[in-house]
C-alpha cells in the first residue's frame, strides 16, 4: 500500500453512507458535522446544499463545490410476488447491476435486497441476447408479496450495498463519485486559516440528475471565482488505447481543461498548474469528451464567472467498485488547499 496522509475512516464513512439525488440527508449530517468544526458559518438552503464559509480579509469570494449525491434508484412498483421494480436516479449501466446486493431505505428502516441473476445455463438464446435495461431489474426482498408490500413502498430509495476498502495502492468501493472529492474538500477546509479571500465550501445536491444544486447555489452565493471537484474517467485498463485513457491512476490529481459541460477558464487552470509546480504536487491534464460537473452550474447561473476544476482520476465509474489511487487523493487535497491559501483576489482571470 502506498503512503497517504488523509483520514481513511472519514472517507470510508462518507462513501458507505447512502444519499441519492434529492435525498442526501445522511451525507448532509456528516458534512455539517465536519463544517461546524472547521468553518466560521454553516448554512443549508431549501434544496439541501450545505455551505461552510471561512471568512477572509476581503470581499472577494471563492466557491468550492463537490456534490453529495450518488446514483441510485427509487422504487416504482412492488409486484404481487414480492419483487421491487426500480426507476433510476442518475446514469446506470444496467449490465453492472446483476447479482448485486442493495439497501432499500424505507421510512421504518433499511431493508436488504438482491438483484438476482439466473444461472446462465438455464437461459434461452433469446434471453442471453436481450439488452439489459434498468426497467427490467427486479429486487428480490426475500419476502412474500403481502409482506413485501407492507414493508417497501413506492418512492422508497435504493442504493447499492458495498464497503470501502484499501486495495494495493488504491481505495475502492461505491460512491467515490463524488464522495472522494467531497472528502478532499472537507480535508482542505481543515487546512485553511486566515485566508485573504472568503471561501465558501459547498456540498451540493442533485448533481447526478443535471447539476441542479450547483445551479441554484451559484445564484445564492454569487462568487467571484468557482472551483468544482469531481471524479473523472481513468480508462487506463486493458481494452483501451492510451489516447482514450483520459487520466491515469497514480499520475496525480487532474486539472480539468474541458468536459461535456464546460471549458475551464485558461487563466484559472494555468494558475492551478503553476501552484502545483511550485508546491511539487503531481498533476495531469484532464480532457473529458463527455459528462458534466458542477463547474458548469456556477458558470451558467449568475453571469460570466471564471471557473476551474480539479478531478480525482477514478476507474470503473458508476459501479460499486470505483477505484482511486491514494496518492492522487492526497495530491487533490494538497492542490486545493495550496490554491486557496495563495488566492488573494488580485489574480486577473478576465480574458
Amino acid at each position: 500500500m502506498a503512503d497517504y496522509d488523509f483520514d481513511f475512516e472519514l472517507l470510508k464513512e462518507l462513501t458507505e453512507t447512502s444519499g441519492v439525488p434529492g435525498y442526501e440527508d445522511r451525507v448532509r449530517d456528516i458534512v455539517r458535522r465536519e463544517f461546524e468544526a472547521h468553518t466560521d458559518e454553516v448554512r443549508t438552503d431549501a434544496m439541501g446544499n450545505v455551505v461552510g464559509t471561512i471568512e477572509g480579509d476581503s470581499d472577494y469570494s471563492v466557491a468550492v463545490a463537490a456534490h453529495m449525491d450518488e446514483i441510485g434508484f427509487m422504487v416504482r412498483h412492488v409486484t404481487d410476488e414480492g419483487f421491487a421494480q426500480l426507476d433510476a436516479l442518475g446514469g446506470w449501466d444496467a449490465r453492472v447491476l446483476k447479482a448485486q446486493r442493495v439497501q432499500v431505505h424505507t421510512e421504518d428502516g433499511d431493508v436488504t435486497g438482491v438483484i438476482g441473476s439466473p444461472p446462465p445455463h438455464t437461459l434461452s438464446e433469446e434471453q442471453k441476447e436481450k439488452k439489459d435495461e434498468v426497467k427490467d431489474v427486479y429486487v428480490d426482498l426475500g419476502l412474500d408479496g403481502e409482506t413485501a408490500r407492507e414493508t417497501v413502498s413506492v418512492g422508497d430509495l435504493v442504493t447499492m450495498e458495498q464497503t470501502t476498502v484499501e486495495m494495493g495502492d488504491h481505495v475502492t468501493g461505491k460512491a467515490l463519485d463524488d464522495r472522494v472529492c467531497l472528502f478532499a474538500m472537507l480535508e482542505a477546509a481543515k487546512r485553511i486559516e486566515d485566508p485573504d479571500v472568503t471561501v465558501h465550501f459547498a456540498a451540493t445536491v442533485q448533481e447526478e440528475v443535471g447539476l441542479r444544486g450547483a445551479e441554484a447555489l451559484g445564484v445564492d452565493l454569487d462568487p467571484d471565482l468557482a472551483i468544482a471537484l469531481d471524479v473523472t474517467v481513468a480508462n487506463d485498463v486493458p481494452g483501451f488505447e492510451a489516447g482514450d485513457h483520459v487520466t491515469k491512476l497514480g499520475d496525480g490529481t487532474g486539472i480539468k481543461l474541458k468536459d461535456g459541460s464546460v471549458i475551464t477558464n485558461p487563466k484559472v487552470h494555468r494558475r492551478l498548474r503553476d501552484v502545483a509546480d511550485e508546491e511539487d504536487i503531481e498533476y495531469q491534464y484532464e480532457i473529458l469528451p463527455a459528462g458534466g460537473t458542477d463547474t458548469a452550474g456556477f458558470q451558467n447561473t449568475h453571469g460570466a464567472k471564471p471557473v476551474g476544476a480539479i478531478s480525482v482520476p477514478t476507474r470503473y465509474l458508476h459501479t460499486v467498485t470505483e477505484s482511486a489511487h491514494v496518492e492522487d487523493v492526497d495530491a487533490t487535497i494538497d492542490l486545493l488547499a495550496a490554491f486557496l491559501a495563495t488566492e488573494t483576489g488580485e489574480h486577473d482571470y478576465t480574458l
